[in-house]
């Protein structure tokens, strides 16, 4: 089974739609969460998601801040007002598909988390150090996170949490017991401004890290007239 791997999608639709268009043929989607938050389409973007078949789908810390479940004290000023505009823009059918989802799971003895085994919903896995110690809170061969907004694979070998950023457009064998996240497709920062996402290969345990260009111009203005914040605009241009 081949399983597309998408997070932090963040209310870009058009990223998430031409993500899609380009990982046709997949048998499942696993979306890692973040489905909305600083983006100009928050209900686009997760009737794009109702709308696929054999959805894993995971609460983000975004998706539970626009739903109240986090106080907007522990975001920036920034993400803060993103947020205040989107808790204004939920349709009640938005706001009850965030509501039945959970911020971790296992599927097919992969677990999924959004951040991190340890701490589900907030935990930034950036470093080898706080990776490690990830280990001991899942006993699958395979976790897939997202939240950094960095495709990174880490690989536990002999003791020791090998770091690994794959080149884009690259197939990559994963080796047992590693901790992998596919990127950001909505708003990347890794300084490559372009949709990230993976395909997994459940049969060869083959993971291809995609990259795609999208309309990014055309976000951005939607962005502009909702009055987002610009740093939030700007940043879409060049993924930092």
């Amino acid at each position: 089974m081949r399983a597309l791997i998408i997070s932090d999608i963040h209310a870009n639709a058009t990223a998430l739609q031409t993500v899609l268009a380009a990982a046709d043929g997949v048998d499942a989607v696993w979306c890692l969460g973040d489905i909305v938050g600083y983006g100009p389409d928050p209900n686009e973007s997760i009737d794009l998601l109702m709308d696929l078949p054999n959805l894993v789908c995971l609460l983000g810390n975004h998706d539970a801040a626009a739903l109240g479940h986090l106080p907007l004290e522990g975001f920036n000023i920034e993400a803060r007002s993103s947020i205040e505009w989107l808790r204004k823009q939920l349709t009640p059918q938005s706001a009850s598909f965030l509501q039945s989802l959970d911020s971790h799971t296992e599927v097919n003895g992969i677990t999924l988390v959004h951040a991190s085994p340890r701490e589900p919903m907030l935990e930034y896995l950036l470093d080898t150090y706080s990776v490690a110690e990830n280990f001991s809170y899942f006993d699958t061969d395979y976790c897939f996170v997202g939240h950094t907004h960095v495709p990174i694979i880490f690989t536990l070998k002999d003791h020791v949490v090998h770091l690994e950023v794959p080149l884009p457009n690259t197939q990559i064998r994963l080796e047992r017991r590693c901790i992998v996240n596919p990127g950001s497709v909505g708003q990347p920062r890794d300084r490559d401004p372009r949709a990230a996402y993976a395909i997994f290969d459940e049969d060869t345990n083959v993971w291809d890290c995609r990259r795609i260009e999208y309309d990014v111009e055309s976000v951005q203005q939607r962005m502009q007239a909702a009055h987002l914040p610009e740093r939030h605009i700007v940043r879409l241009s060049t993924g930092w």
